[in-house]
């Protein structure tokens, strides 16, 4: 209970800006930053082609790692941009995932339209970028691709946090519609939280495999499912008719990744 309650007041503090362990770093970087000042100063020497010009503290820098693997993103973008790699659709689409992740990675290799309801401003090579909001019917786009893909997106979906219409159906009319798009026999890469099922208001949705199981296997063929626990680790090719799928794989906060071909 009191390390629910922390991590509960973290959330807020970060939801007003405020990061409580970056504060902490910076703080304990002061002294060392002088010191380094100090030594550098020391170090020019005349006639130096830098000199310098003004201050940019960095005081917490020195106290995080060489680089961060985020939490389940880092792991699914590179498993599936891996699985589109190797099917090399004819066209490709995605809802909602990270642009600075899997959408990032796949334009290395290929075009790839993205359908966001938020706007993007920003011009990038091999990405084409249709704002919609996919809770509402396109019938445009019915039957529009043979590859799809939606990672960490329908959890959100009618929650109102990316200024979405509120919705509590909003993942059921956003999956709904995704399917539309996929032509029969189309590839549909499909990820989001696993764990007891539940809404944290308005952050996201989380499901239960077994719930998820179930309402894919309508109109999708699975394929493959990866998970990744709540210790960040990627399981890949899980048997998602093992016992284990019952207790959502011992998931509170995970992430579950599914490959599934169109019926």
């Amino acid at each position: 209970m009191k390390n629910k309650l922390l991590s509960q007041l973290h959330n807020l503090a970060n939801v007003f800006g405020f990061y409580p362990k970056k504060t902490f770093h910076a703080i304990k970087g002061i002294i060392p930053f002088f010191n380094d000042l100090f030594l550098f100063k020391k170090g020019i020497k005349p006639g130096s082609n830098f000199l310098i010009s003004g201050y940019y503290p960095n005081l917490a820098d020195r106290y995080y790692d060489a680089g961060t693997v985020q939490q389940h993103y880092t792991h699914q973008d590179l498993y599936v941009a891996k699985k589109i790699f190797k099917a090399k659709p004819e066209k490709h689409i995605d809802v909602g995932s990270r642009i600075d992740g899997l959408i990032t990675h796949l334009a290395v290799f290929r075009e790839v339209e993205v359908f966001d309801i938020r706007k993007l401003n920003n011009s990038i090579s091999n990405v084409k970028f249709v704002q919609a909001n996919l809770m509402a019917d396109e019938s445009e786009f019915h039957h529009y691709t043979d590859s799809l893909s939606c990672l960490h997106a329908i959890e959100h979906f009618g929650l109102g946090r990316y200024g979405d219409p509120v919705d509590a159906d909003g993942y059921l009319k956003g999956l709904s519609n995704i399917t539309k798009l996929i032509k029969p026999g189309g590839k549909f890469y499909f990820s989001v939280p696993i764990g007891p099922q539940r809404v944290e208001f308005n952050a996201h949705r989380v499901f239960a495999v077994k719930y998820l199981q179930k309402f894919l296997e309508t109109d999708f063929v699975i394929n493959s499912f990866a998970f990744i626990d709540d210790k960040n680790r990627l399981f890949e090719s899980v048997d998602i008719n093992s016992g284990e799928a019952v207790n959502n794989f011992g998931c509170n906060y995970g992430c579950g990744i599914f490959e599934l071909t169109k019926k």
